[in-house]
């Protein structure tokens, strides 16, 4: 670490639990970010604000005026520019040696296997249950630890689902794939904009956590936000042996 990125980095590296050590794992490690819009935002420009080597970025849309209200890494200047872009241009605009991949394309289960392959920690900032799935599943297919949030209204939720332990369930253990649930999208139901930037500030807590080895990540549990009267429920979360997604990666272990 050179002397700027010293400076730059210094009050990561005076926390006694991060240091040089803890901040050179950040700046060796790789993060996958699926989707740049509410969640995707302050993931990106926090991720990239901490020093994470190398963002790779994936959304396929473009940014729109309704976006402006809650989706901070992009302004009224790129209207029409793809976001995975301007994520990108705004994480370079603070911190220029970020090493930042954007792809303009929707996620799915081919790319997503050598995407997922080639990160330490991947994030799903998405607003469908269909990509959620398939990040989930290439997640469990190659032991990558799982940050997913979700927010809409004022409800928001976040849990991290790392399968690289036997007693930790995937996102399809709590959310079945078979599962009927019903789709609400933001510009239906609306989404109160802060509500995404602190369930997007989480992710990227637990994402750095994760890759700098500090702390206890939120695998196990999942945490709802009620932004009305700013209440947090905890709910602990188990395995299930019988999941079509990782019931077979530690068949021998039942869920306690």
């Amino acid at each position: 670490m050179n002397d700027e990125q010293l400076l730059r980095y210094s009050r990561h590296i005076l926390l006694d639990e991060i240091g040089v050590e803890g901040q050179q794992r950040l700046a060796d490690a790789h993060a996958l970010v699926i989707g740049a819009g509410g969640l995707g935002s302050p993931v990106a420009l926090y991720l990239g604000t901490a020093g994470v080597g190398t963002i790779t970025i994936v959304d396929h849309d473009t940014v729109d005026l309704t976006n402006l209200q809650r989706q901070i890494a992009h302004d009224a200047s790129r209207i029409g520019t793809p976001k995975a872009l301007s994520a990108a241009q705004s994480i370079r605009a603070i911190n220029p040696e970020a090493n930042v991949q954007p792809i303009v394309q929707r996620a799915d289960a081919v790319s997503l296997a050598a995407l997922v392959a080639a990160a330490d920690v991947v994030l799903d900032c998405s607003d469908n249950f269909s990509t959620r799935h398939a990040v989930n599943a290439a997640c469990v297919q190659h032991g990558k630890p799982l940050v997913s949030g979700a927010a809409i209204g004022f409800d928001g939720q976040i849990s991290v689902y790392d399968t690289r332990s036997p007693q930790a369930p995937c996102y399809a253990c709590i959310f079945p794939p078979d599962a009927t649930f019903e789709e609400t999208r933001c510009a239906t139901m609306g989404v109160f904009a802060p509500l995404v930037g602190i369930i997007g500030t989480m992710q990227a807590a637990e994402a750095l956590k994760l890759l700098a080895h500090i702390g206890t990540s939120l695998a196990g549990r999942l945490q709802m936000l009620d932004a009305r009267t700013m209440e947090w429920t905890e709910v602990r979360l188990a395995r299930q042996p019988q999941c079509p997604v990782c019931g077979q990666r530690h068949p021998a272990v039942e869920a306690g």
